[in-house]
């Protein structure tokens, strides 16, 4: 299978499986269309109380609108608390002790649903959903619990067991903020909440971002003094990223923590929870926004000094796909926090994704080329090679295509799914090339004559400084229809293909001397008929060729089957390169 079509597969299939899971799993279609059936059937409660959420949101409402008549519908009492007085001094005091360093979970973390947090490790008809501590110090876990109305349906109310251990409790001390705010500011509520505490909470605003920024100037300010590496390049970077996101956490954290110990009204630190849980949502954001820019902007540089222009493309390509995944998932996260169901929307994200999936086919297909190019380097800008039947030199990689500038100057252009997949040969990556050819003699030549012709060319081959030793080869391979065949293979040392065509040309030239001293000739074709006078071998020729090989024999020396390693070395080199007399061998020192 082609390297390409199986990336994409896969690819394809995690996206798929990646969008169906989420909405089967996280989000599921069938089962939210149940739900949805089954909310059909079951009537709305007046109150909100089918899951815990609402109970909490409904809680809240009833508190701040000081109608303790309706928060006590939200309260399951035992049996022994009857009256409405005693109910609504119980609510008054879970509402004090809220107040005082309580704490109630945000909307967002209560769960939405009417068969309530399943995976929380406690018992399924039970929601914890916060604490609060006694004067004593010791801490009360506030937990809802599920209950049936008068027509058998599920609600959900706080639990018989928190109500009992609410009601043993004293009327606790006013807040701290209550024994600092003047009476004038307590007078007018907005919201059930004296407007001066809303003043205090917007004071607190403003005061935790100063903190947090004096903190973190600080801090980086120590930083650079004491490490040197913070005041360059990519310490700097990454800390430049870090300082607004820290400081709006840490902003957070400082108000959150203010507002409690001040012990502002749970009535407003809970609508203020969607704020704080938004600005932390939204420091991550800013995090990760900052860091796609910075580790895109340093993977760019490190593209440019590589020469990698298509590099610098694709970077840029995933850092804006980068930024719409974090807008993305960040709006979904802010909205989540504040309460607003994002279910259907999710889902039908993950069908768009499938949809886009299967119509963005070959655009998938291209990027991943493109990609797999980038990352294996097959090739690069300016090479030569060859790709499928085109050949020529890589002018562009782009993120969907390749250019290539062929021999007849003419430009192809293949994507990139279609180049990642085909066959590539990069000729830009050969380290020397091959010398190989066939040198076709008469039959008129004596085995003498080819002993001489195997000994002096493979002289030729071994003086020459620009051919490798091994393997340099010539052998007598056969007998042809009309010769005798003699193979030539050797390796030349060519920083070009042109300079490769002049060392063959000096090589060549040198084994056609070696032919005419051994007196033979090359072959013509058997089937050629040509007239003229032949002139025939040279006897003087043939036998100075002959005798040379008998004295060979006589003096043991003759380098047939190969030649020993001591004549190797001794003719290593013998021969000059560029010929004599060619100009190119002319230095200008020797002028």
């Amino acid at each position: 299978m082609k390297p390409i079509t199986t990336i994409y597969k896969v690819f394809i299939i995690f996206f798929l499986l990646l969008s169906s899971s989420s909405i089967q799993a996280q989000f599921p279609l069938s089962t939210n269309q149940d739900k949805e059936e089954e909310a059909e059937k079951i009537p709305k409660d007046p109150l909100g109380r089918r899951t815990p959420r609402g109970t909490i949101n409904g809680f809240i409402d009833a508190m701040a609108g000081l109608n303790y008549n309706r928060a006590a519908r939200f309260l399951n009492f035992p049996a022994s608390i009857s009256t409405q007085e005693e109910k609504e001094r119980i609510i008054q005091i879970l509402q004090r002790l809220f107040d005082q360093k309580g704490n109630i979970e945000p909307y967002y973390a209560i769960s939405d649903e009417p068969g309530g947090e399943l995976d929380d490790g406690i018992n399924e008809d039970l929601e914890k959903i916060g604490s609060v501590k006694a004067e004593d110090g010791e801490k009360i876990d506030i937990f809802l619990e599920k209950y049936e109305d008068e027509e058998g349906y599920s609600i959900w109310l706080f639990s018989d067991e928190t109500t009992r251990a609410i009601s043993t409790l004293k009327t606790a001390n006013p807040a701290l903020i209550d024994q600092i705010l003047p009476e004038s500011f307590k007078k007018y509520l907005w919201g059930g909440v004296p407007a001066g505490q809303w003043v205090i909470a917007l004071v607190l605003l403003v005061l935790s971002y100063f903190i947090s920024l004096l903190v973190v100037s600080i801090i980086i300010f120590l930083l650079k003094k004491l490490w040197k590496k913070a005041r360059h390049s990519p310490i700097s970077g990454i800390i430049t990223a870090l300082k607004l996101p820290i400081k709006l956490y840490l902003a957070v954290w400082i108000f959150v923590s203010l507002s409690r110990n001040l012990e502002l009204s749970i009535i407003l630190r809970q609508k203020f929870s969607a704020i704080t849980i938004t600005v932390g949502i939204a420091a991550i954001l800013i995090l990760l926004w900052r860091l796609s820019d910075f580790i895109g902007k340093i993977t760019q540089e490190k593209m440019v000094m590589r020469g990698n222009p298509a590099g610098v493309s694709i970077v840029l390509f995933l850092q804006r796909a980068a930024k719409i995944a974090i807008v993305a998932f960040g709006i979904i996260g802010i909205l989540g926090a504040v309460g607003i169901d994002v279910t259907t929307g999710l889902a039908a994200l993950g069908i768009g994704g499938i949809a886009l999936a299967l119509g963005a086919q070959k655009t998938i297909e291209n990027f991943v080329g493109s990609v797999t190019l980038i990352a294996d380097r097959p090739i690069r800008v300016g090479d030569f090679c060859k790709v499928g039947e085109v050949t020529g030199h890589i002018e562009k990689i782009g993120i969907r295509s390749t250019r290539i500038r062929t021999l007849d100057r003419t430009v192809v252009t293949i994507p990139n799914g279609a180049f990642s997949s085909d066959t590539i040969e990069n000729y830009a990556h050969r380290d020397r090339f091959r010398f190989i050819s066939v040198l076709n003699f008469r039959y008129e030549t004596s085995s003498d004559q080819l002993r001489f012709l195997l000994t002096e060319l493979r002289k030729v081959l071994y003086k020459h400084p620009k051919v490798y030793e091994d393997p340099a080869r010539i052998r007598f391979i056969g007998f042809g229809a009309h010769s005798l065949d003699l193979e030539i293979f050797a390796y030349l040392d060519a920083r070009s293909y042109d300079e490769f065509l002049e060392i063959r040309e000096d090589l060549m030239l040198r084994m056609m001397e070696v032919v005419d001293r051994s007196g033979t000739d090359f072959a013509f074709p058997s089937q050629t008929i040509y007239f003229g006078k032949d002139k025939g071998l040279s006897k003087e020729k043939s036998a100075e060729a002959e005798a040379e090989v008998e004295n060979w024999k006589k003096e043991w020396e003759m380098p047939l089957p190969q030649f020993t390693r001591e004549q190797i070395d001794a003719l290593r080199n013998k021969s000059s390169y560029p010929p004599e007399g060619s100009s190119t061998g002319i230095e200008k020192s020797d002028l």
